[in-house]
Formats: C-alpha cells, structure tokens, sequence
C-alpha cells in the first residue's frame, strides 16, 4: 500500500530509526513535494535533490543520508523520479541504491552523474535493474491469469528474484513451465523455489539447469517433491555443482513421487552411489531411458554413467532443413507443457 503524504514526517522518524541527523537539504525537497499533493497523485513526480541548486541552500547528499531517503521511498507510488546528481555519493551509496532498486517497481528516472561513485558501485546498480526487471514481472504474474510458459533463462537472476517471483507464484494458478535456466541462483534461492513447490499445484516443468544449487539446494527440491508436490513432471539441474548427496536425494524422491518423470542431472559431480541410485531407477522401469539425459554402463564390476542427448529443450533453436524432427526425446518439454501455437 502506497505511503500517503507526509514524506518529510516519514524522513524525520526514519533519520530517528537511524540515528542519523536530517539533511536540511532533502527535509526542505520533501516538504515541498507534500504541498504538490494533487499533481503528484495524478502524474507522479521527480524529487530533484541535485547538489548543484543554485536556488536554495544545498547540504549535499552523503552516502548516510540516502540511506535513510531510499528507506522511505519503498512504498511512495507517486515518486517516479530522482534526481542526484552533483552530490557527494560514493559506492557505498551505489549498495543502498542498488537495494532500492531491486525493491521499487515505480520509479522510471534516475540520475547520478557527477557523484563519486566507482566501477564497484556501477555494478552494484546495473545488476540491480536486472532484478528490477524480475520485479515487474512478478508483479505481472499475481494478476495473470494466462501465461501458461516463462523463459526467463540467462536473465542474470539471483536469489532476490527468485524470492519476488516465488512470492507471485503462491498467486498464480496457470503457469505450467518455469525456465530459470543460465542465472545466479545458489542454493539459497533454492530455498524460495522449494517452499513454492510444497504449495504450488499448477507447475509441471521446471528449469533450473546451469546454475549453482549445490547438495543443498537439491536436498531441498527433494525434500519439496517426495512429501508435498504431485504436480511436478519434469526436473533439470544439468550443470549445477551437486554432488552425491544432492543427486542420491533427487533419486530417493523419484521413488516415493510417482508423478515426477523427466529428471536431467548430467554436468554435476557424479560418484559410486549416484551412479547406482540412478542405474537401479533406470533398471525398474521407474525412470525410463528416454526420460533422463544419462545411461548407466559397467566397467570393472563399477557403474558408470554416460551422457545422452536428451533434454528439456536441447535442440530447441534448431530444425531439420527437411522433414520432421525424430529425436523428440532432446525437447522433452514439447510433449509435456506443448502451449505455443507454433506447436
């Protein structure tokens, strides 16, 4: 819910949070913004807190005191601009910038030219309009109703936006293929996306290959898939450093979820015992070979695992130059959740 007037009686209690002493010059731009009631809920405005106003006494704006200003901010629809340029900021600012950004949906101008701000605090900040871009559509999937497929593979998202999707996901009821494939997300994103599988009874496919679960992360998938979640269909964590541990937890919820039948698992770390755990699977018909991107074989009384051309959408961007695709088990997700018209 959007915060209603009184911006600077919302500065003053939060430089009191904070303990930090009100910047005179940014008491003054919010007391003027709470007298321009009407043209800011209509059309929205720019808080310009340029350290170059030659028209009123300016206290430049320090690291300390965007802190405070971008704790305020969070909730003020209206505030769709600000202006900072010529101030004192430095990457320590760019960080509480940064945080601010992953955390609005509103705001459509930024200006922080001629401030001190380095490489570090740049990066801080292009990173986050990344996951301002997670933001908004996750804002856009609480209220659709629609959108059966999402790729949101290579988008640079980390464990914030996997948090803010999730979050719009115990709202949705149509998604049925989540691409989050080529992202940042460790184990610790991994926590969201389980917790949303324990709720969620609409998703079948889910993607989650070349990124960095870890054993962790995939012992809480698994955790998720064999006591809470019958919907699930198809799993990928191709390339996602788990190791045994993970990968034998993944293979123990296979036994005890019946629904869940496409699992990718090659490019981690295999060892004896999830080379076995698999190979049994494989060997009872609980997962069959053109299910899974790996396929047991024996050397010296020892089980290996060998690598199949099978995926969710290996082969996705390439077509044949003449007649019909034969090894439809690379694009398995085509068979599973077939929702385009092209299909």
């Amino acid at each position: 819910m959007s915060v209603r007037p009184d911006l600077h009686q919302h500065y003053v209690r939060a430089c009191q949070d904070l303990g930090q002493p009100e910047n005179s010059f940014i008491a003054h731009v919010l007391q003027e913004a709470d007298k321009n009631d009407k043209i800011r809920w209509a059309k929205g405005i720019t808080l310009k807190i340029a350290g170059n106003d030659r028209l009123v006494p300016v206290q430049r704006v320090t690291d300390d005191d965007l802190k405070v200003l971008t704790s305020v901010l969070p909730n003020t629809v209206f505030v769709t601009g600000l202006d900072l340029r010529c101030n004192v900021l430095t990457d320590a600012g760019a960080k509480h910038m940064a945080t601010f950004l992953q955390e609005n949906a509103t705001l459509r101008y930024l200006n922080l030219m001629f401030n001190n701000i380095g490489t570090s605090g740049t990066e801080l900040i292009a990173r986050a309009l990344h996951e301002e871009t997670t933001v908004h559509i996750a804002l856009m999937l609480k209220n659709n109703s629609s959108l059966v497929e999402l790729h949101l593979c290579k988008h640079e998202m980390k464990n914030f936006g996997v948090e803010r999707l999730c979050e719009a996901l115990y709202e949705n009821s149509s998604l049925r293929y989540l691409d989050l494939g080529c992202n940042k997300i460790t184990r610790d994103g991994v926590k969201f996306l389980a917790e949303l599988l324990k709720r969620n009874r609409t998703l079948e496919i889910l993607d989650l290959g070349a990124n960095r679960i870890e054993d962790d992360g995939a012992t809480d998938l698994s955790e998720a898939l064999a006591l809470y979640n019958r919907t699930l269909q198809a799993l990928s964590v191709v390339s996602n450093n788990v190791s045994g541990q993970g990968l034998v937890a993944l293979s123990d919820a296979m036994k005890t979820n019946t629904e869940l039948s496409y699992i990718y698992i090659w490019g981690n770390n295999f060892d004896e015992a999830t080379c076995t755990a698999f190979s049994e699977l494989i060997k009872t018909g609980r997962l069959k070979p053109n299910c899974t991107d790996v396929e047991p074989y024996e050397v010296d009384g020892h089980v290996h695992l060998a690598e199949l051309s099978h995926g969710l959408r290996k082969h996705y961007y390439w077509t044949p130059s003449c007649g019909e695709v034969t090894n439809k088990d690379a694009n398995a997700s085509l068979a599973i959740a077939a929702v385009s018209e092209y299909l």
